[in-house]
């Protein structure tokens, strides 16, 4: 039987996923992280974009977050997101619509948004584009 790691994805505004994984990565401010069970204690920034959950059996769940935190402990990873959504949940004509919003507003100055909100914005929409492009290859295979 394969070593697992528990592994808790909460936003503000709920549980995202509480289960067992063989491996969890996320894109840290410094890359790429890959978390597996044993893994050494560890607290780091998350940066917008992916988190990919390995269970048991060998599935994966794709999950697009727009920044947060990661905390490694022994029989535990807690991934602490501003906001998360599933793949399988993202409405693609959404997050197109907030990208182009996002876009506009940091060509034109727009005052309805602040450049940072506008590049917060279009980061998130771009990790959730790619966690729907990951979706659609993986349900090919």
């Amino acid at each position: 039987m394969a070593s697992t790691i528990r592994c808790d994805i909460v936003s503000a505004e709920q549980e995202i996923f509480h289960g067992e994984a063989e491996m969890i990565v996320a894109t840290g401010e410094m890359g790429e992280l890959g978390i597996a069970p044993r893994h050494a204690p560890l607290i780091t920034r998350l940066k917008p974009g992916k988190v990919v959950v390995t269970q048991p059996g060998g599935e994966t769940l794709d999950f697009a977050i727009s920044g947060g935190i990661l905390e490694v402990q022994p029989q535990l990873v807690t991934i602490l997101a501003d906001t998360a959504v599933r793949a399988q949940d993202i409405d693609e004509a959404a997050v197109r619509t907030a990208m182009e919003e996002a876009e506009r507003a940091l060509a034109n100055k727009d005052p309805k948004m602040s450049a940072e909100e506008a590049q917060t914005q279009l980061a998130m929409s771009i990790a959730q584009l790619s966690a729907l492009e990951r979706l659609r290859k993986n349900l090919k295979h």
